[in-house]
């Protein structure tokens, strides 16, 4: 007998065999899927999680004659250059002047002198960052960006003793690596801090 003779009604039982195994398959795959499918429901439906207990400072470190600080990402509109600064008359010496922010005039500050640190000349390098806060904008001298860092809020220091009188007006904290947070919020609502808009 020739070994290479098919037969045939075995092969059909066989693929009868498989495609009812198939369909059973299926069957029990579409029950599976589903079950997969409410629980990832019930996943989804539970209450979200309790944001950690330890709240996060997002903060735009920068440096300022020699010393370090950060402000609030939430508070900084932009970083510029600064370019085209006028001087105001009849102003307090913290106030640098005003230049015109893409037709809007912006205010200046001069954080080393309101904070009475040793003044260093304007160059090119100085940027201003521009603060941003309800009705409320101006803008703070830097002599540059050290970047953007995220910190706990417990882990900041109240003070330092070198930070004192006007600084610690507008403190928000000192972290661990001896950067002074400034309080946007306060700096920001400041009235004696605002240019009268009649002088300009």
């Amino acid at each position: 007998m020739d070994s290479r003779v098919v037969d045939w009604d075995v092969i059909h039982r066989r693929l009868a065999e498989v495609t009812g195994a198939i369909a059973g398959n299926l069957d029990c795959g579409q029950d599976k899927m589903r079950q997969v499918l409410q629980a990832r429901a019930r996943v989804l439906a539970q209450p979200p999680a309790k944001p950690d207990a330890a709240e996060r400072l997002e903060l735009l470190a920068f440096s300022l004659a020699s010393e370090s600080y950060a402000i609030e990402t939430c508070f900084v509109w932009e970083v510029c250059q600064l370019k085209d600064l006028t001087a105001l008359p009849c102003t307090p010496s913290f106030v640098a002047g005003v230049m015109n922010l893409r037709g809007r005039i912006l205010a200046i500050l001069d954080l080393r002198r309101l904070f009475d640190l040793p003044a260093r000349g304007l160059t090119e390098l100085n940027r201003i960052i521009v603060l941003s806060g309800g009705n409320n904008e101006l803008g703070l001298l830097a002599d540059s960006i050290e970047g953007v860092c995220s910190v706990t809020t417990s882990t900041l220091q109240e003070g330092l003793p070198t930070l004192t009188g006007i600084r610690e007006k507008y403190l928000k904290g000192i972290t661990g690596q001896s950067v002074a947070v400034l309080d946007g919020d306060r700096l920001l609502a400041d009235a004696s801090l605002k240019v009268n808009e009649n002088a300009i």
